[in-house]
């Protein structure tokens, strides 16, 4: 018997030898898995950077007094959101002057309507007189009485901004759900998101008072030089905070013409830039801290044409009396009828462009038509012929 056992030979695989990977191959199966490695770092990313954005915009949100839950419906429905931006220098550095008292240099109604076709975006005087409503403490004490007339920006000095908003509610008849407070940095870092806003000048802005100092040409405003051009007051028009609106107007719109151009609204990256500059740089109520609620209100503009994106301010007059001069109040026969037309979720349609003192048309509008055209023309009832604004589809020039 043999000490040794003969070994059974090795099994040989079936298909015989197992080929030399080649490097092509290798470097392939590399980069396979670089990529999903990559692919798999970009979502944990993702879902970080997510997590922080929304972490940031509730650690900002604003609570404001009284605030009805929102539900499915109310996104499905119109829209409206106040904008509100604060001349506060709390917190702003250096050189925007020692005021102490917080006030809103900026009040802007946002109404969207239910089927998306139309926006308009209605601009109310900080120098306007209206009736102030009771609005609660925003420091735990009893609240602040009504007052009968009153300068609609020291509401925000007077209760918060929840107080500006209930203010516009009053006077509008509007209910307003949302609501976005921005100061002098947030419209400083909001317009370097957005790499800059294109508007031209017609004639020489020169403000000491904002350190505005612009000839006449064409400039893409962003940063310090952005928030100048929009503050700017005694250097346009006649001066007079209706003339700013005009001028604001100018960036706004080419603003909206840049955002609609760029597709920022159906572009992820482009708009999570600006959803990211906003949580950190703007104040918003609990009612839009949910990311999806901002996901909503975003994609509510973006079918909306830029002629149908209308710029207004609340029709106003001075030449009050003292202790009032200066200052303005509504016409309200024409005002109650812009109000009326939000309420019903009605197109507000311009009869003719109408810029106001701080503005001008960049090019002249078209000549109307001798040949009849298959749509009718709007009616006096069905226009606002007086109404002072413009739409995103026409250019402005500051004046």
């Amino acid at each position: 018997m043999p000490l040794f056992k003969k070994r059974a030979p090795r099994a040989i695989a079936r298909h015989g030898r197992l080929k030399v990977q080649s490097k092509g191959a290798a470097f392939g199966g590399l980069l396979l898995k670089g990529l999903a490695a990559i692919l798999g770092a970009t979502v944990a990313i993702a879902g970080i950077s997510v997590y922080q954005l929304s972490s940031d915009i509730k650690g900002n949100a604003l609570n404001i007094p009284g605030a009805k839950a929102l539900t499915a419906a109310d996104l499905r429905g119109p829209i409206n959101m106040l904008l509100v931006g604060s001349d506060t220098r709390a917190g702003q550095g250096p050189g925007y002057g020692n005021v102490s008292s917080a006030l809103s240099d900026v009040m802007i109604l946002l109404h969207v309507s239910a089927d998306r076709k139309n926006a308009v975006a209605v601009s109310f005087p900080r120098d306007l007189l209206v009736p102030w409503p009771a609005c609660p403490s925003t420091t735990g004490g009893p609240g602040y009485l009504p007052q009968a007339l009153g300068q609609l920006n020291a509401t925000l000095a007077n209760g918060g901004p929840g107080c500006t908003l209930l203010t516009i509610e009053q006077l509008t008849g509007v209910s307003i759900p949302y609501l976005a407070m921005i100061d002098f940095n947030g419209v400083i870092e909001m317009s370097n998101a957005i790499g800059g806003v294109d508007v031209c000048v017609a004639k020489a802005i020169n403000d000491p008072y904002t350190q505005t100092y612009l000839q006449p040409g064409k400039y893409t405003l962003q940063g310090k030089a952005a928030l100048q051009f929009l503050r700017t007051r005694h250097g346009v028009g006649d001066g007079s905070d209706l003339a700013r609106i005009s001028n604001q107007q100018v960036f706004l719109t080419s603003l909206v013409r840049k955002i609609k151009s760029a597709g920022v609204l159906t572009n992820p990256v482009e708009l999570y830039a600006l959803a990211n500059a906003a949580a950190r740089n703007m104040k918003l109520s609990q009612s839009l801290t949910d990311l999806g609620t901002l996901v909503s209100l975003a994609s509510a503009l973006k079918n909306v044409s830029l002629e149908k994106m209308v710029f207004l301010q609340v029709p106003s007059h001075g030449g009050l009396p003292a202790p009032y001069s200066g200052r303005v109040e509504p016409n309200y026969d024409q005002a109650n009828v812009l109000f009326q037309k939000l309420r019903d979720d009605m197109p507000i349609i311009l009869g003719n462009a109408n810029t106001g003192a701080g503005a001008v048309l960049a090019t002249p509008g078209p000549t109307a038509s001798a040949t009849p055209s298959a749509t009718p023309s709007p009616t006096s009832s069905d226009s606002l012929d007086w109404a002072t604004g413009t739409n995103a589809g026409q250019t402005t020039c500051s004046n």
